[in-house]
């Protein structure tokens, strides 16, 4: 069953791959690059700056920064328990594929697709009252995790999983910062 499922990941990974031209490979690579984001999180602090106040945004940047370290760590020990090899490195695919971009790292599961779903769900989960299209900021990890698979660089399953682990460690931290803004940060 396993082996079936992997099959099938490696399959949905070479489709979706080959959708990619090297007209657009230099707008992946920037997608890809979290620097390249800033303009959107100093938008998306602009607009949890006006709804919480500087104190609030303050703590709540603490708590985001929580969150990635936490989400980070248990990504990296998966990785390194798994072993599993990235497209771009294995062997028996990576001539197939379109490697945009090579990393010698492990594969499962995808930090990039953890940490943007796992901030996601937490930015959402604070200021859903707040904004009725909030919902929108979702797109982000989609496009971003997508950008992996485009470059060669993750399998479908890393992506889901790693969106599994981000919206279980952004709900958790959520809940916990609930509790302790109530008790320590109270509005």
């Amino acid at each position: 069953m396993l082996d079936k499922i992997l099959s099938l990941d490696t399959e949905l990974l070479i489709y979706l791959n080959s959708l990619g031209s090297e007209r657009y490979d230099g707008l992946w690579l920037i997608i890809t690059q979290q620097l390249y984001w800033t303009p959107f999180f100093l938008v998306l602090l602009y607009f949890i700056y006006n709804k919480l106040g500087a104190k609030q945004t303050l703590y709540f940047i603490l708590a985001i920064a929580v969150l990635i370290a936490f989400t980070d760590q248990v990504t990296n020990l998966f990785k390194n328990g798994f072993q599993r090899l990235r497209p771009c490195s294995n062997p028996e695919i990576n001539a197939i594929i379109r490697v945009v971009q090579s990393r010698t790292s492990f594969s499962f599961f995808s930090g990039h697709a953890a940490n943007s779903m796992a901030v996601a769900t937490f930015i959402y989960s604070v200021i859903y009252r707040h904004y009725k299209y909030g919902y929108l900021l979702f797109l982000w990890p989609l496009v971003f995790a997508y950008s992996r698979i485009y470059l060669g660089l993750h399998y479908p399953i890393d992506i889901i999983c790693g969106y599994l682990f981000g919206i279980f460690s952004g709900y958790s931290v959520f809940k916990i910062y609930q509790v302790v803004q109530k008790r320590y940060f109270p509005l």
